[in-house]
């Protein structure tokens, strides 16, 4: 019988770019993932810092290249979603490649602050500042737009937002404002059209009564973010064409608009089998929009995107020990992991998300098919499906087993509630960040240990 690599080499093609096995054990992006383990045990969360930045480095390239292989005449500006991860190490290695952000809630705004104050960022940084906001968001935007941040742009949600910037805003210079349009949900949506922003149809006409004759505001910036993420189907071209579309006509009666932000969803490597042609994708996005723009009789807007996910993903793992092995009938076998998919990878329980899955060791040995059991007492604590494939296998052995979730680097850390309190009151896993030298050696930092039990009975009330 084969191998487990030979099994996974004829079934996808393998080694891949970032993974490679060497002496029968896996190295991601150069790292030793059995030495890791052996250092820091299990369950251990990683977060290689430098793939950050070669993600945001390859958009800003391919857009630049195809703003000059369409002769186009607006820039493009690169913002991180916060929302996506909004740690620290992360934002800052994210703002190392001159990039400006974009925000979805109140304490996005300190976090900035925190930022300008250290010297990582300063107050000519672009903030885009979308989401429905509380009057606390709303009143950090105003502060920190009277303390000099001159380039946030509040991006209305609904017409009365515009209200409290109306009444409290003072600058020498007008505000810069956005404009989110309420775009059409994908065909099998159980909604017809967005909960988020003002209805296209409504935009103008809101202009032209409420800012247009305000000389304290000028809207800059038209926003559309289409829910099924960045995608070569009829709906995302079709939709991409009608809100640009809504752009040159808004263009023309409102000279200061020169910007349209396109929102996020680029897809980041989540399959064995992922096959995405980013460079095809955005040449292809400023290709059509300059058309557009031209038919209208339309000079072209500037750019910006607000990528999440394709920023983060690709940076972090989770590593898992196999600590129990159950053959529950004829046909189905199940190693039980040492964690849980519902606390450390939500979006495996939540939203059927697959993610890359590899053996750590063993890769010499035979392969068999199995279920990956949680250890929370959860029924839906489970992962028996790849999306390459209808199951999950890994090597057949009786020896010590490692394994490994890769590319999970955007939302799972947050929808965790990283350092709180977690279903069956499992802990938090021990947290590492790897940093590349400059003589290419890694330095390890451990950016959180495991949660203990003392940690966890006093937020439960039970310790003071």
């Amino acid at each position: 019988m084969q191998s487990y690599q030979e099994f996974l080499d004829l079934s996808v093609g393998f080694p891949q770019e970032g993974f490679e096995i060497i002496d029968d054990e896996l190295y991601f992006h150069d790292l030793n993932l059995m030495e890791m383990i052996e250092t820091y045990g299990t369950p251990l969360r990683f977060t290689y810092l430098p793939i950050i930045s070669k993600k945001v480095q390859q958009a800003k390239l391919l857009f630049q290249q195809a703003i000059i292989k369409n002769n186009y005449r607006g820039s493009y500006k690169y913002c991180y979603c916060t929302k996506s991860s909004h740690f620290k190490h992360v934002v800052e290695e994210a703002l190392k490649n001159e990039i400006h952000l974009e925000t979805s809630s109140a304490f996005d705004m300190p976090m900035i602050e925190a930022l300008e104050k250290k010297g990582t960022v300063t107050k000519d940084i672009t903030v885009i500042c979308n989401g429905f906001k509380t009057f606390q968001y709303k009143q950090y935007i105003i502060d920190m737009l009277h303390d000099g941040f001159r380039n946030i742009i509040p991006v209305l949600d609904n017409k009365e937002e515009f209200n409290i910037y109306d009444d409290e805003v003072e600058l020498d210079e007008p505000c810069n404002l956005g404009i989110r349009i309420a775009s059409e949900e994908q065909p099998n949506s159980q909604f017809y059209t967005s909960r988020l922003g003002i209805r296209s149809e409504d935009v103008i006409d809101f202009y032209h009564s409420k800012i247009e004759k305000n000389p304290n505001f000028r809207v800059k910036l038209l926003h559309f973010f289409i829910n099924s993420g960045i995608s070569d189907t009829p709906y995302y071209w079709n939709e991409l064409e009608k809100y640009v579309t809504l752009y040159c006509k808004f263009k023309k009666v409102n000279p200061d608009l020169d910007t349209l932000d396109i929102g996020g969803g680029m897809p980041f490597k989540d399959s064995l089998v992922f096959d995405f042609d980013y460079e095809y994708m955005i040449n292809e996005i400023v290709s059509r929009i300059k058309e557009i723009c031209a038919l209208n009789d339309t000079i072209e807007p500037d750019i910006i995107t607000e990528f999440g996910k394709y920023t983060v993903a690709e940076a972090s793992g989770i590593l898992y020990k196999v600590i129990g092995r159950k053959q529950q009938n004829d046909r189905e076998k199940w190693l039980m992991l040492d964690g849980s998919f519902i606390t450390n990878l939500p979006d495996v329980w939540a939203l059927n998300q697959k993610y890359i899955l590899l053996p750590i060791n063993n890769w010499d040995s035979e392969y068999d098919r199995v279920n990956l059991g949680g250890i929370t007492c959860d029924g839906q604590d489970y992962y028996n499906q790849e999306a390459h494939m209808n199951s999950v296998y890994m090597p057949k052995t009786r020896k010590v087993q490692y394994l490994g979730f890769f590319n999970t680097g955007a939302y799972q850390e947050v929808l965790s509630g990283y350092g709180g309190i977690h279903h069956c009151l499992l802990p938090s896993p021990k947290h590492v960040i790897i940093r590349r030298n400059r003589d290419e050696t890694f330095n390890f930092e451990v950016f959180g240990e495991e949660q203990n039990s003392k940690q966890v009975l006093k937020i439960l009330g039970y310790t003071t």
